[in-house]
This record gives structure tokens, sequence and C-alpha cells, in this order.
């Protein structure tokens, strides 16, 4: 169980540290002309908050019995976890987070009893301090993010509660703290991967509309920066919503995800390889699960967090802390230390040695955001 008097006790210095240094921190990083001055934002009060309400939440024994972190895959090196500054506000379903110029941005989301918010906190590890950059143009959740040569990129995402899929496009500029528009989506979709590889940004799986369906589709699409337009490619095997995403050694990966919904979780893995077009399949995550975070991480794909299982139905609600990774010399996994408070629909970036997580859902499905942010390093 988290202790919340340790939590305040944590968040309360983190926000001093922040007040005294973050201005100048903040001014350090534009002159180098990577980052605009941002205001600061003191780190959360409250670990947890109910979507119903946006009130501060205390988990139940019902909730924390939820959480799952044994793995099957052989044990690896521990590596450790260590608590960072939470938060400015609890937050999940951000579905996911991007790095720019070593930074951590988490953009959209449930918040505040609210899951129409263009939130978009940054984190700087160098201060473990948070600031408030320019929200989103148009409030979404499971807005599908990456960067590509310093620009922040979100795509689509749901502009209602994990359903009604937006086609919006935008790029921000760290410079100037700023968002515009870019061409539409060819077809509109939420829970999507996005990951950049060789100029372009590739759009893989999500779900789509009729709304009352929220169908998972299996949609590769390509943006090309430079032209400002889209281009398709060869749809991934399996359509999934909710899977984890990275490009390494110029070949993607997916991993995970669901079918529909959390009932349905995959452990599938596709690796897509650019130059025939094509998919081929890799060996299957461990622990299947929706929801996930995916980083690279001294050279291995490093999976951590997510959420299965059918929701109300006691006994098969899964939270999963499990930190699972890949090599893909080998094509094998292994488990690590798991998270110390399994989420789900967290942000997550490497940042040098450390993989950070921010946020997250703390119970299966969206009824609890949590503030909790936490940091796994092997060193």
């Amino acid at each position: 169980m988290l202790n919340r008097r340790r939590f305040l006790q944590t968040s309360t210095l983190t926000a001093a540290a922040a007040t005294i240094g973050t201005s100048a921190l903040a001014q350090t990083h534009a002159g180098h002309g990577a980052h605009a001055p941002l205001e600061p934002a003191a780190p959360a009060t409250d670990p947890y908050a109910r979507l119903q309400g946006g009130v501060p939440h205390h988990l139940t024994p019902d909730q924390e019995a939820q959480r799952v972190v044994d793995s099957p895959a052989p044990k690896g090196v521990p590596g450790r976890w260590v608590a960072r500054a939470a938060l400015p506000i609890p937050r999940s379903e951000m579905a996911w987070a991007a790095e720019a110029a070593g930074r951590l941005h988490v953009i959209g989301g449930y918040g505040e009893g609210r899951v129409d918010r263009g939130y978009h906190h940054v984190y700087d590890p160098a201060g473990d301090a948070w600031f408030n950059a320019a929200p989103l143009p148009r409030g979404a959740n499971h807005v599908a993010v990456t960067t590509l040569d310093g620009i922040v990129y979100a795509m689509g995402g749901f502009i209602e509660q994990n359903r009604n899929p937006d086609n919006h496009a935008y790029a921000y500029d760290l410079a100037t703290n700023s968002w515009r528009t870019l061409a539409p989506l060819p077809r509109p979709r939420g829970a999507a991967a996005a990951v950049a590889l060789g100029g372009k940004i590739h759009l893989v799986g999500g779900a789509s509309s009729p709304t009352s369906e929220r169908a998972s589709v299996g949609w590769h699409e390509v943006y090309d920066p430079a032209a400002d337009s889209w281009t398709i490619r060869k749809a991934l095997p399996g359509a999934r919503d909710h899977a984890g995403c990275v490009a390494h050694g110029g070949r993607i990966h997916i991993i995970g995800g669901r079918f529909n919904t959390f009932e349905y979780n995959t452990d599938l893995h596709h690796v897509y390889l650019p130059q025939q077009d094509t998919w081929e399949v890799r060996s299957p995550l461990p622990t299947a699960r929706s929801g996930h975070g995916l980083v690279v991480y001294r050279g291995r794909l490093f999976a951590m967090g997510g959420e299965g299982g059918i929701i109300n139905r006691p006994g098969q609600q899964k939270v999963f802390g499990q930190m699972e990774s890949y090599d893909p010399v080998a094509d094998t996994w292994q488990s690590h230390a798991p998270m110390p408070t399994p989420r789900h629909a967290v942000g997550a970036v490497t940042i040098g040695d450390w993989i950070y997580v921010a946020g997250g859902g703390a119970v299966l499905g969206g009824s609890v955001q949590s503030a909790i942010h936490e940091a796994f390093t092997l060193a």
C-alpha cells in the first residue's frame, strides 16, 4: 500500500526544491535553443483521484488486490525503482508519452473528472521538476504521440471516454511552446501507436468508429512532415489497440495490446520491415496485456504496466506491474524488478540511463487516475 504521508512528504520536498530552482532551469534550457521558458507546476499532493467528480481517492483493499507483478519470463538483472516528483495532477489514459531534448512530455488523457482536456505536462529529470506547457489545441484521451527531429507530434485520440475517435493531428515546437495543425488523419482513431522512423511518422493500429462499436483496426498510415501528407502501408496483422510500439534497428516493433477490449488482451509481437513493407512475428510478450508502456533501453525493449481482465468481476481484474525486456538479437525475453506501483495507460520514456513512468490508471478501467511517478534503472 502506498504510504500517503510519505507521498505528501516527497511531494512537499520536491515542490520546495522546484520553487527555488525551476525558473532558472527553464531559462537555462531555453538558452540552449531547445525549450521556451515554461511555467513551473507543483507536484500533486494526492496520489489518486476518481474520474467521477475528480476528487481524491483512497484505494480499497479490493482495488489493491488487482495488482499483479509475477512474470513467467526468466529472471534478468533486477534493476531498481525510485520515486520521482509526482505529476501535477493525477492522470491516466495518456497513451502514451514522448521524449524531446531530454524531457518527458505527457499529453492529453483523463484528469480532474474530465476526459477531454488538452493537458501537456513536461518533466525535467535534471531538476526533478514539472512544468505546464501549451495545451493540446483539442483535448482528447488516448492520443498517439512521438518525437521526430525535435518536434513532438500528437495524433488522433478519443474525445469521449475511450471512444468517439478524432482525426486531428498537431506538432509542438519546443522553442516557441506552441502547436500547429497538421493534415488530418485519413481515418479517425484513438489508442493508436505512433513511432518515428526514417524521417516519417508511422501510425499503427488503434480503434475507430462507429463509436457504438469502437472496433480495433490494423491500419498503418505514414505521415511525411516535409509534404504534410499521408500514405498507406501494409496493415498490422491482428488488428489491435492499446499496444506498445517502438522503433529499433530500423524496424518497428508492435507488442501486446487488445482486440477491442481488455478482456481480450494479446501477447502478439510483430515487427515491421520498411524495405519490404511487410510484418513478421517475433517472440511473444511473456505477460499478455494492454495499456502498457514500451521503451528502448540499453539496446533492449522494456515493457511495463498494463491492464486486463473483466471489469466489476472480483478476482478477474488485473493491473500489471511486470517489467519485462526483449533482446532483439536473441529474440528472447526476461523479467526485472516489477513496478512498485502497478499502473496502466502510463507515460513512459527513456532519458539517459533511466526509464521514467508517470501517472496511469490505478485500477482496471479508467475510474481512478494516479499522480505516481517512478523511475527504473539497471545501474
